[in-house]
């Protein structure tokens, strides 16, 4: 509808400067966009506004121009109005909104799609926690805002591959290593001292525990370094595999699982090193080698190999990227904690020097998760390796809930995230208020079926115009914004736009049920409000999908 009365704009603009009611052809850009005052209409374009400087007119003429040279062959626009100091108001004929339900009806599934990608590559590599402990809801959140994304991507004509980065090498396998060594030493009665910088918890003693039966003596047979390089893989292959485990039954899988050992193993990391030499855009001093990040925004240089030999985390960070482009994406979306966001200059400066576009690249950073009971913090501290795990959120709140929640709010601010809200089976569970529209409009199609023996039918005219009370049309006005509100989740990478259209399609949804009757005395009327609340069943249907949550046809 947007791009329809842009379009009658623009032909009005045309053919008023054409009669010469303007001074100039020069349009620019002409936005359409949704009043939020009801009373102002159905859309407004503040475009004799802001091309009053370019028309060199008063804005109202111009409104009027646009208005007198308007043409409407479908006529779509019911009412015109010119407010304030020039906004053009538009009031849509409720007919004008028929089509849409038949689109939905149409096109099923796939409504909503809008191929924005065209075939392109995009890899999304998110959560990509250290195997070095049980993931948190934090991670959680990030798993689910990079599983969805993802989603929508694909659904908007990307090639979208989601990716793991299993960070497998370096300080912290053997800090975990020597932990776990130091717990089974502990378990054999050898004395020990725990030093404050190793990893704590349960479940090192537990990773112990469990090494022990296997190994025992043998695991003292050893060096103590080779038996810390032994309990580091051990360990992280067990943690790995619970990882694996918890994302799963979070409904979240990955097409690949990249392993930051084998950009070592390979030479990839050497390799990308000797480039950025080769092309002066590193350095030696001070016995390190730098790379020239500030040459591309970043505050200042960074080193990548230290002076003891050793390389850094942005070393292998910056081969792994380009071992991503290599791989022939055309975009790498990086889905981050937000207490990496000092990391995201540097890094982004590596890939500027590797000759990518700054579009080619982007770091969403998921925020913290405040845990609360009935508003009452949860302790979350992990100081003592003490702090609630995603397992046992998702075991005690459900999937659905989980997943939708994480997207109720903007990746890029905080959440609350209510354990005893999340389980209510009321409206005030936004999971629980979006999926019981999709649950009680299978009700009613059952019921139609079996007590009044109205089954599908074709979508035709006099159906549809049956469709007249204003929740009716309010109810197609939001359906029609879905492929809209998919497609800015798709290009700002925000895929809670999806989680917020549903519950406002939902607010609709219940406003029409409360007020109307679906299956009535008069069969037609019966036919005519189930294809619509069919339809509305279609698009919660689609959005939950996009987002991994369930739809139940009971509740």
């Amino acid at each position: 509808m947007k791009n329809t009365l842009e379009k009658i704009v623009r032909r009005a603009a045309q053919a008023a400067y054409t009669a010469g009611d303007l001074n100039s052809g020069d349009f620019g850009d002409i936005v359409i966009e949704e009043p939020k005052v009801a009373s102002h209409g159905d859309f407004a374009t503040n475009f004799a506004l802001t091309g009053a400087s370019t028309q060199k007119m008063p804005p109202n003429k111009i409104a009027e121009a646009i208005i007198r040279h308007m043409d409407d062959p479908e006529q779509l626009i019911r009412d015109t109005q010119i407010a304030g100091p020039g906004f053009i108001n538009f009031f849509i004929s409720p007919a004008a909104w028929l089509p849409v339900l038949q689109a939905v009806h149409e096109k099923g599934a796939l409504f909503g799609a809008v191929n924005i990608g065209r075939g392109r590559r995009v890899q999304v590599e998110f959560v990509s926690a250290n195997p070095t402990g049980p993931l948190h809801v934090g991670h959680g959140r990030g798993a689910v805002v990079g599983d969805a994304l993802a989603a929508i991507l694909n659904f908007c004509g990307f090639i979208t591959d989601r990716e793991y980065y299993i960070n497998d090498a370096g300080r912290q396998i053997r800090t975990l290593g020597s932990s776990v060594y130091l717990r089974c030493m502990e378990l054999a009665g050898r004395a020990t001292d725990f030093p404050e910088d190793a990893y704590q918890g349960e479940y090192i003693y537990d990773i112990a525990r469990s090494l022990m039966d296997e190994k025992n003596a043998a695991l003292f047979e050893m060096d103590a370094d080779s038996a810390v390089d032994a309990c580091a893989r051990y360990a992280a292959d067990k943690i790995l595999e619970n990882i694996r485990t918890d994302l799963k039954n979070l409904g979240i899988g990955f097409d690949t699982w990249f392993s930051e050992q084998s950009l070592y193993d390979s030479g990839k990391v050497a390799e990308a090193i000797r480039v950025l030499l080769e092309k002066n855009l590193a350095y030696e001093a001070e016995g390190a080698t730098w790379f020239k990040s500030s040459l591309f925004g970043d505050e200042k240089d960074r080193v990548i190999v230290r002076g003891n030999g050793l390389t850094t985390y942005f070393a292998s960070d910056i081969a792994y990227h380009m071992d991503k482009y290599d791989r022939g994406y055309e975009r790498v979306i990086d889905v981050w904690g937000a207490d990496h966001h000092g990391y995201v200059p540097r890094l982004t400066a590596a890939i500027t020097a590797m000759g990518r576009e700054p579009e080619q690249f982007r770091v969403v950073l998921a925020h913290l998760v405040n845990l609360v009971r009935q508003g009452v913090p949860v302790s979350m501290s992990t100081r003592a390796g003490q702090f609630v795990t995603l397992r046992e959120v998702v075991d005690e709140v459900g999937v659905d809930a989980a997943r939708f929640i994480f997207l109720t709010r903007h990746h890029e601010s905080p959440l609350d995230f209510d354990l005893e809200l999340a389980k209510q089976k009321t409206n005030e569970n936004p999971v629980y208020y979006v999926q019981y529209v999709y649950a009680r409009i299978s009700s009613i199609m059952k019921k139609a079926a079996a007590e009044h023996s109205i089954g599908s039918h074709d979508v035709d005219d006099p159906m549809l115009a049956m469709l007249t009370e204003p929740e009716e049309i309010q109810l197609m006005k939001q359906m029609a914004k879905y492929p809209e509100a998919v497609a800015g989740a798709a290009k700002m990478m925000e895929p809670h736009r999806v989680a917020y259209y549903l519950m406002e399609l939902a607010a609709a949804f219940h406003a029409y049920y409360n007020k109307h009757r679906v299956l009535t005395q008069d069969n037609e009327l019966s036919r005519s409000r189930l294809c619509l609340v069919k339809g509305v069943r279609t698009v919660i249907g689609n959005g939950l999908t996009l987002l991994g949550v369930s739809t139940p046809e009971t509740m």
